[in-house]
Formats: C-alpha cells, structure tokens, sequence
C-alpha cells in the first residue's frame, strides 16, 4: 500500500507540471526546475530507512550529477530546430546518457566514487 501512495504523490506532481505547462511554461519551468524529483527521492528514502546517512549521500550523488544533466536541455532545443520531436528527445537523451558515461569516468579518476 504504502509504495502505491508514493507512486500516486509522485504521478500527480508530475501531471499537475505538465497540466500548468499548458497554461503557462514559465511556471510550468520554475515548478520543474525546482528539484521536486531529488526531493520526492530523498523524502521516500528517509521515510523508507531513517537513515540520514543515506540521504546525504544521495544529496552528495545529485549534486554531483548536476552538471551532466544540463546536456539534454542543451541539446534538445537545438535538435528541435532539425527534427521533430520524437528523434529530438531520443538524440537528447543518447547524448545525456554519453555525457555521463564520461563524466563519471572522469570522477572516478579523480578518486569520487559515486
């Protein structure tokens, strides 16, 4: 039960940003580009194991990712302009997925494990 109450917060959050995207993509964009996904995470999880220990360390992991994680904004509005939407979304998630392949790679030898 309780997994089916944390999926349906996480589905109405994600369906209420795209219903206001439609209305407004200004709020729709401060609303997704506040961390709500990191947040929605870190809350199941220290609800799931207590652990403060955890969440740190997915906190440390997020912050880490952030930077990777701006290439599909990068990209996607640049392959919007070539290709319709469905190659541009695929092209943009490849490219992200590319990105942190070798971040990580580059972490790593640096010595930071994520």
């Amino acid at each position: 039960m309780y997994l089916v109450v944390k999926t349906i917060i996480t589905v109405i959050i994600i369906v209420a940003i795209s219903e206001v995207a439609r209305r407004s993509t200004l709020i729709a964009g401060i609303l997704a580009s506040i961390p709500l996904t990191s947040a929605l995470a870190i809350t199941w999880l220290y609800f799931d194991t207590k652990e403060v220990r955890s969440v740190i360390d997915l906190s440390n992991s997020i912050l880490l990712l952030i930077p990777p994680s701006l290439t599909f904004f990068v990209v996607l509005p640049m392959v919007l302009k070539k290709l319709d939407f469905a190659y541009s979304i695929f092209i943009s998630i490849i490219a992200t997925v590319l990105v942190y392949w070798l971040y990580i790679s580059l972490l790593s030898r640096f010595g930071i494990r994520l």
